[in-house]
């Protein structure tokens, strides 16, 4: 385990103690994707950090994703060409360099069956084929992603044994990105910044921001203070809006459903079905581990107060569903959806009809107060986001910073060269995944936290020792994603909540 990049509630108490008494070159608010990564950048560039986050990493949008790394298809099937190409350049990068532990190609599987017409079949094709050559552009070896081909009936029934049978004539079969968790790369983003010597504060809200500093409540304990910083970035997403009445955003809802991977025959590949009559909207049926497969997702306009977690509609629900069992051979019913979550996508408002219509480049600019505010974006290119936010940052405070080097950079846990482990301890950790084993404290550690569930006692213990986890719902919702079902969640929760406080309580 990296000393350096071990998060720990006690390394947290020492820095909220430094960060009141001295003065930081930049201060970050927000502990998402974006937050992080904007961390992570500058403090590799040699700059003092820190970043301040209200409640947990990867608290808000950034744990709510569809869990793709993806090079942009449905870009290209609006012409947006410029970010198509921003995508696959960042997931190549992630895949090759910065995080192939925690990313595995996925197969996408689009059927060609009375679901999907011909015109969408047909685009589908075309459209998969030139996101291979955006593929071949960037250099991304086809070890890493394979190319798209067209396959027959049968090995698409083997792929995906749910799919509708009748009348099926074949697929075309292609590959993008998997995360193994969005909120894992947070934090593993969190934890390279803090191995940089990132203060990587949660449970840290701003009342206020300045140009030169913020003022700043201790969520914990209610003691106010005020953080000096040189320059501060905005990074907090769909709240960005309370920090800086000058924003306009426009928040998009994208809720996903969970299901038993069991009850649509352990697909090995991602059932991609296009909304009807459209050609550049789908909904996916994603293999997940913990033996979930995730249904997404929706895009619509979520006006008026930013909830603190999203809540699906019964009406996306239902949509969803409908959607998907169009292409399935056993429609999946309401009582079969094991859990459901949305998400609120930062989208900068641009007045067009439909938030499905907005741009998804982000947007970096100078507030009238004087600090940078990072908006917009999308998880695949949170990297680009970040040296953006933090190029626009030294040129404002004219500090003194070496150029951007996270392009290549590995995080936390990533191993020399792309790999295929065998279980999901590998892929959730990494180098990692022996130490999270070998260095536990507990008992049992290789046991389940609870029955049925894939995730062990020392994956708890670590997440506290090692990932800023404070809380059991840190560890259920961010750290293991045992919540996204609630009935896990249950199940789990008295385990988890003993074996934080042990952890908690004993030394780091």
């Amino acid at each position: 385990m990296n000393g350096a990049s071990r998060l720990t509630a006690a390394r947290r108490g020492q820095e909220l103690v430094r960060s009141a008494e001295d003065r930081v070159d930049l201060l970050v608010v927000g502990g998402g994707i974006t937050g992080a990564g904007v961390a992570l950048d500058a403090a590799s560039r040699g700059l003092s950090v820190a970043l301040i986050e209200a409640e947990d990493l990867a608290f808000g949008t950034s744990r709510f994703s569809s869990k793709l790394v993806h090079g942009g298809l449905r870009y290209l099937a609006t012409g947006d060409v410029a970010t198509a190409r921003e995508s696959a350049i960042e997931r190549h990068l992630l895949m090759t360099r910065i995080a192939p532990h925690l990313i595995r190609p996925m197969a996408q599987l689009l059927p060609f069956s009375p679901a999907v017409t011909l015109t969408q079949r047909t685009t589908g094709a075309i459209g998969f084929a030139l996101g291979d050559l955006l593929r071949l552009q960037v250099r991304t070896p086809q070890a890493v992603l394979p190319a798209p081909r067209f396959v027959s009936a049968r090995t698409a029934r083997r792929l995906a044994p749910s799919v509708q049978t009748d009348r099926l004539r074949g697929a075309v079969l292609a590959a993008d990105g998997q995360l193994v968790d969005d909120a894992r790369l947070v934090v593993a983003v969190a934890r390279t910044a803090a191995a940089y010597g990132a203060r990587i504060l949660t449970r840290v809200r701003a009342l206020g921001l300045r140009h030169d500093g913020a003022a700043l409540e201790d969520t914990l304990t209610g003691q106010r203070f005020d953080i000096r910083a040189r320059t501060v970035v905005n990074a907090t997403g769909v709240w960005a809006g309370a920090l800086d009445d000058s924003i306009r955003m426009r928040p998009s809802r994208g809720t996903h459903l969970v299901v038993d991977a069991a009850a649509l025959g352990d697909p090995s590949a991602a059932l991609t079905v296009p909304h009807p009559g459209s050609i550049s909207r789908f909904v996916f049926a994603l293999p997940q581990q913990l033996g979930r497969v995730i249904v997404g997702l929706t895009d619509e306009d979520a006006p008026g107060p930013v909830p603190s977690v999203a809540t699906p509609t019964e009406s996306e629900i239902a949509f969803l569903l409908e959607v998907l069992n169009r292409a399935l051979r056993t429609p999946i019913r309401r009582d079969q959806v094991r859990g459901a979550y949305a998400g609120l996508r930062p989208l900068v408002d641009t007045g067009g009809a439909s938030t499905a219509d907005i741009s998804r480049r982000h947007l970096v600019a100078v507030s009238e107060g004087g600090f940078v505010n990072v908006l917009g974006g999308k998880l695949t290119t949170y990297r680009r986001m970040a040296e953006d936010a933090v190029d626009r940052a030294v040129a404002l405070a004219n500090l003194s910073a070496t150029p951007c080097r996270t392009a290549t950079l590995p995080l936390v846990g990533a191993l020399a060269s792309p790999h295929r482990p065998g279980s999901d301890l590998d892929w959730r950790y990494g180098a990692e995944a022996g130490l999270v084993l070998g260095r536990a404290r507990c008992a049992d550690p290789r046991d389940p936290i609870a029955a049925g569930i894939d995730v062990t006692r020392a994956e708890v213990e670590f997440a506290v020792r090692a990932e800023g986890a404070l809380t059991a719902d840190d560890v259920l919702d961010r750290r293991t994603r045992i919540g996204l079902v609630s009935d896990d969640r249950a199940h789990a929760e008295p385990a988890v909540a003993q074996l934080v406080t042990e952890t908690l309580a004993g030394p780091t």
